[in-house]
């Protein structure tokens, strides 16, 4: 059974105060993603990953996850970084597309492929 798609954080259901959302430091980043600060300022660069700011000192959840996913495609499958961040574009992509479509239907559907429906 799946679950219904999150609501955006920047969608409020009910009044209530603006989610805080995570930051880490460029340094903290590097450090918990085993690159070194060059590698990252790197990244930020090229526009594969973006910053909080635009001094590069500070990122938040999204743009960590958006590094882990590159780095485990660059670790298991010898993709570059800026094939890795092609890649995770075209991920991020069809998972909201995926979420649209459920909330379409009317909330969870079912992930099973179904043949000749």
């Amino acid at each position: 059974m799946s679950t219904p798609p999150r609501t955006p954080p920047e969608v409020s259901i009910v009044a209530c105060p603006a989610r805080t959302e995570v930051r880490l430091s460029a340094d903290a980043l590097a450090a918990a993603a085993g690159i070194t600060h060059t590698t990252l300022v790197r990244l930020v660069r090229l526009g594969l990953l973006d910053p909080l700011d635009p001094g590069g000192r500070e990122f938040g959840a999204g743009a960590a996850a958006r590094l882990r996913r590159m780095l485990r495609l660059r670790r298991d499958l010898g993709v570059n970084f800026t094939g890795a961040a092609v890649i995770v574009d075209l991920l991020e992509r069809c998972e909201r597309l995926e979420s649209e479509l459920a909330r379409l239907r009317g909330g969870g559907w079912d992930t099973r492929y179904r043949r000749g429906d």
